[in-house]
């Protein structure tokens, strides 16, 4: 792991706009580049693939996305394919029938209100089924480039370990990520901290003192995080 030389009197000291951009320096250091994690060719299999990966990992997605897309890499041809075959094709990811069915219906949708578009619009995102603000901020920020700070279990967790947020719910831990950092990184920067929560920051590890951000954020921090879920 990098080591920062910080004047531990500025540590203790630290208020929460200085350990942000200490956090934001340490993980473009560890993460100068950011490759979106879910394999996708468009913006419509991105969104299929951002709905699917709720309660999965990006790595079962990507799994099952290759033979799913197969069958219809667009809105058009996902009307044609049978909700029968959309569930047994994303079976592995859970929550099948209900993703198989916002799957068939908002692929309808975007044929017949967006011409097979997917709209460029929170709002209209989070219309179509299966779309929650998430989903939403991921398409809105990796599929189109506009600023966005998805939040999800790991950036919920990790934002508390490192007294970011308070962090009641996923709601109020974006509002207040997105005070602290600038807007011109948000989309670098929640791939850059879900990255860093898998390899160092681990739910199951960690706990706020072991990783190199906790340990250079909270020097004199003792016990472990207890942290709330969302």
């Amino acid at each position: 792991m990098l080591i920062y030389s910080v004047k531990l009197k500025y540590i203790f000291n630290m208020k929460k706009i200085d350990r942000a951009k200490l956090i934001s320096t340490i993980l473009s250091k560890i993460y100068p580049i950011t490759p979106i994690p879910l394999n996708h060719r468009n913006n419509y299999e991105l969104l299929i693939a951002v709905l699917l990966s709720a309660q999965c990992t990006d790595i079962r997605v990507n799994k099952v996305t290759p033979k799913l897309f197969k069958k219809a890499d667009n809105p058009f041809k996902m009307k044609k394919v049978r909700l029968e075959t959309i569930y047994n094709i994303i079976k592995p990811c859970g929550l099948a029938p209900k993703k198989s069915r916002a799957i068939k219906e908002l692929s309808n949708i975007l044929v017949e209100k967006y011409q097979g578009n997917v709209p460029e619009s929170f709002d209209d995102l989070e219309q179509l089924p299966g779309v929650g603000h998430k989903t939403a901020s991921v398409v809105m920020s990796q599929g189109f480039g506009h600023p966005a700070f998805p939040v999800d279990t790991h950036i919920h967790r990790l934002a508390q370990r490192w007294g970011l947020t308070n962090g009641k719910n996923v709601v109020q831990t974006e509002a207040d990520l997105k005070k602290v950092f600038p807007e011109e990184i948000w989309n670098k920067l929640h791939l850059q901290i879900i990255f860093y929560g898998r390899e160092y920051c681990k739910a199951r590890s960690c706990h706020g003192l072991e990783c190199e951000i906790c340990k250079t954020c909270f020097p004199n921090r003792k016990k472990a995080v207890i942290t709330k879920k969302p």
